[in-house]
Parts: structure tokens; sequence; C-alpha cells
């Protein structure tokens, strides 16, 4: 039963960024891409100019829904790379589709990001920056950028 449990896990994660992907459509995608700096290149989304020889996971979107509230999609977009991410080894970028239907990009930082149920400004969730070691960045939009809070790890708070 455990081994089922961590399977179906692992394979909810790895259907998780095709159904954000699928969420969005076509124009909407590659607008998304653009705005978090993307360029499509042999087929892929990239933003890091990675070597050909180094290990690269190419541009995802790894969530798409309306984060703030504002009835309108944002994205999630990761890119994976120790080349261009240091130990941390992704990158993300959380871009929103504005009301006159262009894309703007909100904020972008190394780390694994995690969206909380706590919000800032404007509904804003605040965002759990995870990376290496065990005290992390919880961030809150301010109403024009997202500033540092407080440090946690596991939900507690923590000295960096």
């Amino acid at each position: 039963m455990r081994a089922c449990s961590w399977l179906m896990s692992s394979l909810a994660l790895v259907a998780a960024p095709a159904l954000a992907q699928a969420q969005l459509s076509g124009s909407d995608r590659a607008a998304a891409f653009r705005a978090a700096g993307f360029k499509q290149i042999g087929g892929q989304w990239r933003n890091c100019d990675a070597p050909k020889d180094s290990v690269y996971t190419p541009g995802t979107i790894e969530q798409a829904e309306d984060l703030n509230g504002d009835g309108r999609p944002d994205a999630i977009v990761t890119e994976g790379s120790t080349f261009c991410y240091g130990g941390d080894e992704v990158g993300f970028t959380i871009v929103s589709k504005q009301a006159d239907s262009t894309w703007k990009p909100i904020v972008a930082s190394s780390g694994v990001v995690t969206v909380l149920k706590t919000k800032g400004t404007a509904g804003w969730p605040d965002l759990e920056i995870g990376g290496q070691g065990f005290c992390f960045p919880v961030q809150r939009w301010n109403g024009s950028e997202y500033r540092t809070l407080r440090y946690q790890y596991e939900g507690k708070a923590c000295k960096p």
C-alpha cells in the first residue's frame, strides 16, 4: 500500500505541469513564457543558456490558476539548471495576465516556490522560496514587489 501511495504521488507530480499547461490556451502559454523572459529554441522554452553538456530541464508551466483572485490566470514558470541557478537547481517566475490580455512578470527567483494560504496586498499569496538548507524565506506582496516577511522550516519560525 505504501509503494502504491508513493507511485500515485509521483504520478501526480509528473502530471501536474502537463495539466497546468493544458489549462491555458496555446497563445496564453506562449505569452506567459515570453513574459517570464523565455524564448522558444528547438521546441523548448528556454531562459537559461546552459551548456549543451550540462543537466538542464526546459521551461514548463508548473501551475496555472488565478493566484490573486482577480479573475485572470497567473502562471508559475520553472526551469532547471545548476549552471544557471546554482545549488538551488531551479528558477521560477510568476507571471500574471492583465486586464488588457498582456502578461506581466510579478516575481522571479532561484529556488523552489511554494504558494502558501496566507495573503498579502491585492490577494497575492505568500511564497516560501525553498532551496539549500533548512530555513527558507517567506515573501509577501506589498503592492509593488515581493519582500521577505519571515523565515520558516516546515511551517515553524527559524533564523537563517
